[in-house]
């Protein structure tokens, strides 16, 4: 009993210092608390704000690639690759300075100006440093671990080709925006659309957990053009060849599809080499071959032809004076270069007589000759939907003017461009129907069906003209430089003073050719312009119609399309086994 006592006194010293023991510990867990909500609340109150901002939930956008631009047989005009762009969250940053000289360093900025930024911009939290860096800089950056400095996922637009469908292409901005070419024409169609999600980051801005998608990015949609990349190239490679040939200050080319009225090439020089954005300045940019006009010169001779055969004044074995050499109309003289005397309608075009053709355009009503001409699209747009075509010039004055309308026979006081020439050429090369000009392939169209198309003169014209023009390219005419072997060839040269202020000048030329293969069905048409060339020839036979000549040649294999020309010695030595059909097929698409 007595030890029972003397324990129960021992334990009540021992449970006082227990209690006494708890409340200090919470006493001084409180007192530690209350000491870390001061820190917090008031006396760090901005540092704990500038913390808490830098680790909020935000919500940030996902990059969205815009769409391809392939040919027709599915190869990249315009693509894009993923890449990083730096940026600085200023609100951050602005406590860092002394870190910001390295970033400015290894990003080629001036410090001082980079620094005076951040501060003007102290309330803000984005702003880009360096639009889509290299995979190597975005690393060395990020390797620094400055506060504010982070990656942002964008999308550049890389163009493979190049120089060679530059002005066809266009181009985008760094924002992905088409600004010139097929990328404004179709922007819509092209654009991504982003999307949305919620992120934390972390002091540094960088986003370390994805908490929730808001919004998938919808990347662009593809786009395929009716162009050939194969005849791209080489249409681009033998017209640059001959600018610079003849020094000439510019040329263009155009390649249509007869039946389709799709466009298979279209060059300028000079050109751009559109992945160097100091090279993008509106003077490169422009494509010529829809954006300048240019008088076509004898080219406008088939047309007029055609016109009169239509009106049934002409027929083709008529006969016209073109002795002695020149005449006179309305108090202006028309000259030809040498006195041809008597032609027939096709003999015209084979000498490309300026009289001939300006007393056949004068022996038929004017109307008629004006109309033809509105018919096959000159003095509008061909309505490709190219941005920034021109729409020519087809003057209403030239029916009450006997001078303008034999004027615009031969092809002065009328203007074009490269392609509304070869457009109204399609409408002869295709029986008279003139057919939509595309820069689209038209997926929903089986390959057998050919697109409508408006008849604007009967097959038996559009074919006789055609005959005619084929004299052209003979020994015998202006245009043999344009012939491809095995093939037949309907064409015309056409040669014209350059037009400068004040009048024409007399030793400034643009030299043209116009024409189609095969002649009797012709499957495609070309037009060549070069202008100004300056190393002493300046014909369009000379000039112009050796370039058409090297790219048709090229474009019959590639395109494997059978010869209609080939000569029994030919045939004889090619044999007919199927082993040796094989071979050339395969040859052909070695080429």
């Amino acid at each position: 009993m007595k030890s029972y006592r003397q324990n129960k006194q021992k334990i009540k010293p021992l449970a006082s210092w227990r209690r006494l023991s708890v409340v200090v510990v919470f006493t001084l867990l409180a007192s530690a608390l209350l000491v870390k909500t001061l820190d917090m609340q008031i006396l760090r109150s901005e540092f704990f704000e500038r913390q808490g901002d830098a680790r909020q939930l935000r919500t940030v956008s996902i990059s969205a690639h815009r769409g391809d631009i392939v040919d027709r047989n599915g190869e990249p005009f315009a693509v894009s690759a993923p890449v990083n762009s730096i940026w600085i969250n200023p609100k951050v940053a602005k406590d860092h300075l002394d870190e910001i000289t390295v970033v400015a360093k290894l990003l080629s900025l001036d410090a001082i100006s980079l620094k005076d930024k951040i501060k003007r911009n102290g309330s803000r939290e984005f702003l880009y440093l360096k639009r889509h860096a290299s995979p190597e800089l975005s690393e060395k950056v990020m390797a620094l671990k400055v506060p504010g400095v982070a990656l942002q996922n964008e999308y550049h637009r890389y163009y493979p080709s190049g120089e060679v469908a530059a002005h066809v292409i266009g181009f985008s901005d760094i924002d992905d925006n088409g600004q010139e070419g097929v990328e404004l024409a179709f922007d819509e169609w092209l654009k991504g659309h982003p999307g949305k999600k919620r992120v934390i980051r972390d002091r540094l801005g960088r986003a370390f957990d994805d908490v929730e998608r808001i919004k998938s990015a919808q990347p662009g949609k593809s786009l395929r053009l009716s162009l050939d990349k194969r005849l791209q190239y080489l249409t681009y490679r033998t017209l640059k060849a001959a600018v610079l040939k003849h020094n000439a200050v510019a040329g263009s080319a155009v390649v249509l599809d007869v039946k389709t009225g799709e466009v298979l090439a279209m060059v300028n020089q000079p050109s751009f080499n559109v992945n160097d954005r100091k090279q993008l300045k509106p003077q490169a940019t422009r494509n010529r071959a829809v954006t300048d006009v240019f008088e076509p010169g004898s080219t406008m001779k088939p047309i007029t032809i055609a016109a009169a055969l239509e009106s049934g004044r002409w027929k083709p074995f008529y006969k016209v004076e073109t002795a002695p050499g020149y005449m006179r109309v309305s108090g202006n003289t028309i000259r030809d270069h040498k006195n041809y005397g008597d032609l027939d309608v096709g003999g015209v075009l084979e000498k490309s007589s300026n009289v001939g053709i300006a007393k056949i355009a004068l022996a038929m009503d004017a109307e008629k000759q004006w109309s033809m001409y509105q018919s096959l699209g000159l003095g509008v747009t061909t309505g490709s939907g190219f941005p920034g075509e021109a729409s020519g010039q087809l003057s209403l004055n030239a029916l009450s003017n006997d001078f303008a309308r034999a004027s615009m026979a031969f092809g002065y006081g009328v203007s074009v461009t490269p392609l509304q020439l070869a457009h109204a050429y399609s409408a002869i090369a295709a029986d008279g129907v003139l057919r939509p000009v595309s820069f689209l392939i038209d997926e929903d169209r089986g390959s057998a069906k050919v697109p409508d198309g408006k008849r604007v003169m009967s097959a038996k014209t559009a074919q006789t003209v055609r005959k005619m023009m084929q004299r052209v390219v003979s020994d015998k005419g202006t245009g043999q430089r344009a012939s491809v072997a095995n093939y037949s060839v309907a064409g015309k040269t056409g040669t014209v003073h350059k037009f400068i202020a004040g009048g024409y000048a007399e030793d400034r030329y643009i030299s043209i050719f116009s024409g189609m293969v095969p002649a009797d069905k012709p499957e495609l048409v070309m037009v060549v312009m070069i202008d100004e060339p300056r190393n002493g020839e300046h014909y369009g036979g000379l000039v112009a119609a050796p370039v058409f000549s090297q790219v048709m040649s090229g474009a019959m294999r590639l395109l494997d399309i059978a010869p209609d020309r080939v000569s029994k010695n030919q045939l004889m030595n090619a044999g007919s086994s199927s082993q040796e059909k094989s071979i050339t097929v395969a040859a052909s698409h070695a080429e």
